[in-house]
């Protein structure tokens, strides 16, 4: 542990240009998928303006247990199917996977392709289980 501050002591300059390329890495690794939403958020979000939520699983998963009235595109195919979701173009447009892995990254396409009220669900439909949300079954 002296060692890390002996060596902070040392080189100010380059422990302080590894502090701002990590911010800034950080920064834009959370806003490049859109905002990020809670569970309470997006029930607000979709009584309020009417917003769409998007499941990225894949349908087997998606037929388990999905957020009511949400729409399953699986994030494999999302590239190509994109035509399917222009009819909300002027509504919010929450992404929803498992865990949060893919939404970030499927907000940046949505995004590239004139998408811009892009959301993601924090945490994903693990988290909308864990708050005792309900999911309707296929």
């Amino acid at each position: 542990m002296d060692q890390l501050f002996e060596f902070i002591g040392n080189h100010p300059y380059l422990v302080g240009a590894f502090v701002v390329l990590l911010v800034l890495f950080i920064r834009n690794e959370t806003q490049r998928g859109g905002s990020s939403v809670s569970a309470q958020q997006l029930v607000g979000l979709v009584n309020r303006e009417g917003a769409v939520v998007l499941d990225l699983r894949d349908q087997k998963e998606y037929e388990a247990g999905h957020i009511v009235d949400s729409v399953n595109i699986p994030y494999a195919s999302l590239e190509s199917r994109l035509s399917e979701l222009e009819k909300y173009k002027d509504k919010p447009i929450v992404l929803a996977c498992k865990m949060g892995q893919h939404a970030g990254s499927a907000g940046t396409a949505m995004r590239k392709n004139g998408f811009a009220n892009v959301s993601r669900l924090s945490g994903g439909i693990a988290e909308w289980r864990n708050q005792n949300l309900p999911v309707v079954k296929a």
